[in-house]
């Protein structure tokens, strides 16, 4: 082998190196943008899932708050019954005391 075909070989070497080089910053560089897309969109898909999530959480408190509001309404009503039929019933003993009070 000559001296020409040695530095040729070389010279083949040589590019082959830097075109597998190249395709392996161009692979490396590909590998990172895929791993940041998904990372994104696992991030949102994970963001998506905890809004859902709190959104639940909300609904059902406020759903349990209505329910026992509902039920402190009722006895608060029940217990204004109650009053007004007590009242109704004592009303004519009251003014009979009132006006009893009066004439003595």
């Amino acid at each position: 082998m000559g001296h020409a075909d040695v530095l040729r070989t070389i010279r083949e070497a040589e590019d082959a190196a830097a075109a597998a080089i190249s395709k392996a910053e161009s692979d490396a560089t590909s590998i990172v943008q895929k791993a940041r897309l998904k990372a994104a969109e696992s991030l949102q898909s994970s963001r998506s899932e905890s809004d859902a999530e709190a959104q639940k959480i909300v609904t059902d408190a406020r759903a349990a708050a209505e329910k026992e509001a509902g039920k402190v309404a009722s006895n608060g009503d029940a217990a204004i019954d109650e009053i007004h039929t007590s009242g109704e019933k004592n009303r004519a003993k009251a003014v009979s005391t009132v006006l009893d009070a009066f004439r003595a």
